[in-house]
């Protein structure tokens, strides 16, 4: 088959550089041949790790955490159908995108895989191209949503723009745990993990592929836009700021807002009180 054109497909970042790596996709079939041709199809543009039933694959997808998932729906102790639905299921893993393939046809077949919640769905035969086209999609959609929550959290910590079930209400469980604890220096990011029910490896996967961040970047995050919100809005000075959102030293604190905003807090806050007197004419209250 025609090999596909090079797609747009937006990289992922490495987690703890400033690299990036390409997309990790697991590929769920029984059929040794099928699996291999898709396998040396995809792994120019993919990362590929492979699994032959259902059963193996669950367990792949827990313990890689693959960005996007090519599943065979007919297969031996766990079909296809059972894998979205474990995947879907489960806040460990839900955001994982999950495409299925079949060589089946009828209306119920199809019902019932669309049913379980897949992103996507191809009958077999297929052409390659379609598939390229469907999983370079999915992964840039992905991308889409990560963005999105990043400018969300940064718009308002307190106040995410979501309202729907899934990611969005993983993230907002997120930001209230951070939020109850943010005067907390010692809150970590084995704390978040506990309140959230989820394993270390699971949160920092999760949160990796909803914000582009690490755990520990994303809250950091969240307590230095809450500090540049009193900054602007409060009377309390930079030292009593970095307090209150869990900074324990105020020089790392300083350090830290200057590579968030570009500017140290005690600058920041002089500019958006000088902003706040020529708007209004008074400082706003404590």
């Amino acid at each position: 088959m025609a090999n596909p054109k090079q797609g747009t497909l937006l990289p992922l970042a490495e987690p703890g550089t400033h690299l990036f790596k390409k997309p990790t996709i697991l590929l769920v079939e029984d059929n040794d041949e099928f699996r291999t041709y898709l396998k040396n199809s995809l792994e120019e543009h993919f990362t590929i790790l492979e699994a032959v039933q259902g059963m193996e694959g669950w367990k792949k997808v827990l313990s890689s955490h693959p960005d996007l998932v090519v599943s065979d729906i007919s297969m031996p102790l766990l079909s296809g159908i059972e894998l979205c639905r474990k995947i879907k299921t489960d806040a460990r893993t839900r955001h994982i995108p999950v495409l299925l393939l079949t060589a089946l046809e009828g209306e119920e077949t199809e019902l019932q895989a669309l049913e379980t919640g897949p992103n996507d769905y191809i009958t077999k035969p297929f052409n390659y191209d379609i598939l390229f086209s469907r999983i370079k999609n999915l992964l840039n959609y992905q991308s889409v949503v990560r963005e999105t929550f990043q400018k969300q959290v940064a718009v308002n910590p307190s106040e995410p723009a979501v309202e729907e079930e899934g990611e969005d209400q993983f993230i907002r469980k997120a930001l209230a745990v951070i939020e109850k604890n943010m005067a907390n220096p010692e809150f970590n990011v084995d704390n978040l993990r506990q309140e959230l029910l989820l394993s270390r490896t699971s949160l920092y996967k999760k949160v990796l592929a909803l914000t582009g961040q690490t755990p520990i970047e994303f809250i950091r995050q969240i307590r230095l836009k809450r500090a540049a919100q009193l900054l602007e809005k409060s009377n309390h000075n930079v030292t009593e700021v970095a307090y209150m959102v869990g900074f324990n030293n105020p020089k790392y604190f300083a350090r830290y807002f200057k590579e968030q905003f570009g500017q140290l807090p005690s600058h920041y806050q002089q500019e958006r009180k000088a902003k706040n007197v020529s708007s209004t004419g008074s400082f706003p209250a404590d």
